[in-house]
């Protein structure tokens, strides 16, 4: 309502209190009891001590020596101090600083469409746009195959990429268009980029969640609304927690949420969420011939500056027929490797704390898809855009080597003869 409509919806009102109606400032709304918000958390210093407050519900954004970041609803916060810990607010973030675009320097879900179209446009003998599924409002999920011979389904190893999953991460999707343009831009000139995508078929996916990226960037600030679930109703809130809503060990111990108001709601059972479905369709459409295809996955997160590898469910390094010495030491390995091109800190999921149901521990555990999880950085899920191109830039020599050992990952413990052989 503007101001002329409002002062003569006030001349019915008498003169003094039309004056106060009109002068007052508003009052704030209540925030609602389900809230969520972050908050910073002294003490936790173990894995042990982490899985505690993640099992109160809250999800947990970074550790730091002695501290988490959190973002938590009231009851889990009043959960947290049960166990004898210290919560306060996080200090707010400093809004981004006014450039060109402002926040949306960062790609909405259209221009990342625009994007993917263009460079499809641009490359078509070796990139190809597919669409996996839809989203719960609808939403296409789209993604780029990228190899030579693109409409041919040829022998080669894959390698599936996919970022965005959770809708406030946004760096994320960046990272994904990024390698994108830098495997389709650099073929012609660069004879190591050619190789892998010559030999490799290669699957981005940007956004897998666009519906909780459309909600969140659709906010009044540059910040967002914070938004980490997919926008699907849940019987008391919205959305689930499409990381912890995979098939594989779900809901099994303690690392997620059966209350649909935590930020790491599990769903209603396993693949409830059409964008998880739609994942782990893609991932079963690539078994061909009973062998599954994709020899090497990438979930890319923000904002916590790690390289993870499964599993996330136990503590366990190895576990009988499931994680063998040799396939725990490789993927150490290259996880090690990894993070010393991009300065990330490497180690095992549940080294940071529990979660189930996760990509990468349904990756790893269903198929044996050698599986990782990159934690961007940027210092916060919503980093400046002049951020962006340093950010991503720090990954993308990691990015080219995993793409690297999809061709046989157990080349990294000098094992390729016994596990690889024709």
């Amino acid at each position: 309502m503007n101001s002329a409509r409002k002062l003569c919806s006030l001349l019915t009102i008498p003169s003094a209190l039309a004056l106060v109606l009109a002068f007052a400032p508003a009052a704030a709304a209540a925030p609602a009891p389900d809230a969520a918000a972050q908050y910073v958390v002294t003490g936790p210093g173990t894995a042990q001590q982490r899985t505690e407050v993640a099992r109160t519900g809250a999800a947990i954004d970074d550790v730091r020596t002695g501290e988490l970041s959190v973002t938590a609803i009231p009851a889990e916060v009043r959960a947290i101090r049960r166990l004898g810990y210290s919560v306060r607010s996080a200090p707010s973030a400093a809004p981004a600083p006014v450039e060109t675009k402002a926040a949306t320097s960062y790609h909405t879900y259209a221009e990342m469409r625009q994007n993917v179209d263009s460079v499809v446009a641009a490359y078509p003998q070796i990139a190809r746009q597919f669409v996996a599924g839809r989203s719960y409002q609808g939403r296409d999920i789209v993604g780029v195959k990228i190899s030579d011979n693109v409409a041919v389904d040829e022998n080669e190893p894959e390698v599936l990429i996919i970022a965005n999953i959770h809708a406030r991460e946004r760096l994320t999707a960046e990272q994904a268009l990024d390698y994108i343009g830098q495997l389709t831009s650099g073929y012609a000139g660069n004879s190591r980029i050619r190789n892998l995508v010559n030999g490799r078929e290669i699957y981005i996916m940007p956004m897998v969640n666009p519906d909780g990226q459309v909600y969140d960037m659709t906010s009044d600030t540059s910040a967002g609304r914070m938004w980490r679930k997919n926008r699907q109703p849940n019987s008391t809130s919205t959305g689930t927690d499409l990381n912890r809503n995979f098939a594989y060990r779900w809901g099994c111990c303690g690392g997620s949420s059966g209350s649909g108001s935590s930020q790491t709601y599990r769903g209603t059972r396993a693949e409830s969420a059409p964008e998880t479905k739609v994942i782990a369709d893609f991932v079963r459409s690539r078994v061909v011939g009973g062998r599954q295809q994709i020899k090497m996955f990438l979930d890319v997160h923000s904002e916590a500056e790690l390289v993870l590898w499964p599993f996330g469910y136990t503590y366990n390094n190895t576990v009988p027929g499931t994680m063998t010495a040799d396939d725990e030491l490789a993927h150490r390995t290259i996880g090690r490797e990894l993070a010393s091109t991009n300065g990330f800190t490497p180690e095992q999921s549940s080294d940071l704390y529990i979660t189930d149901g996760t990509t990468i521990d349904w990756t790893w555990g269903q198929y044996r898809i050698f599986s990782y999880t990159f934690e961007l950085g940027g210092g916060s899920f919503y980093p400046p855009p002049s951020a962006i191109d340093r950010e991503v830039q720090r990954s993308r020599e990691a990015l080219l080597r995993l793409t690297d050992y999809a061709d046989c990952p157990y080349r990294a413990i000098g094992k390729q003869a016994q596990y690889c052989a024709a």
